[in-house]
């Protein structure tokens, strides 16, 4: 009787067990990520100068992010300029970057996908009537107390 009352209390918290573990993933798949904030990434500059650090100060409102980028040009000044198309969907995020250099209007178009504090992905854009893309990683800046 004494090992049939064992195997069914193990049995009960094996259950528990699993049924708690199922919900905690359930909730996590549930949970969207957040690119509520400022992140940051530097890029080598060109031919050899100093590296460039742009920021991009995002906002969510659903499906809808919305935002800017401030990045240097070439005289080294820094701009920044509203992202359109902003989307993030789980944890994929996208949106375009559109700047006019020389009278010509360039778009970039940012993918990427959130883990925690960090955001990874692609940045496209054609240069010469050619597709160019390169990779972009940004960090989470920490809110200053």
């Amino acid at each position: 009787m004494k090992s049939t009352q064992n195997a069914l209390t193990t049995l009960i918290k094996a259950t528990a067990c699993a049924i708690l573990a199922l919900g905690a993933v359930a909730q996590a798949q549930d949970k969207k990520a957040d690119p509520t904030g400022t992140w940051t990434w530097t890029q080598p500059g060109r031919n050899g100068g100093p590296d460039r650090k742009s920021t991009l100060k995002l906002k969510v409102d659903g499906e809808k992010v919305t935002g800017t980028l401030s990045a240097p040009g070439r005289g080294g000044q820094s701009s920044d300029v509203e992202i359109s198309e902003g989307k993030i969907k789980g944890d994929e995020i996208s949106f375009a970057v559109s700047r006019e250099v020389q009278g010509n209007k360039i778009t970039s178009k940012y993918t990427g996908k959130i883990s925690g504090d960090s955001i990874k992905g692609k940045m496209a854009f054609e240069r010469n009537g050619e597709a160019q893309s390169r990779d972009w990683e940004a960090k989470r800046e920490m809110e200053k107390k």
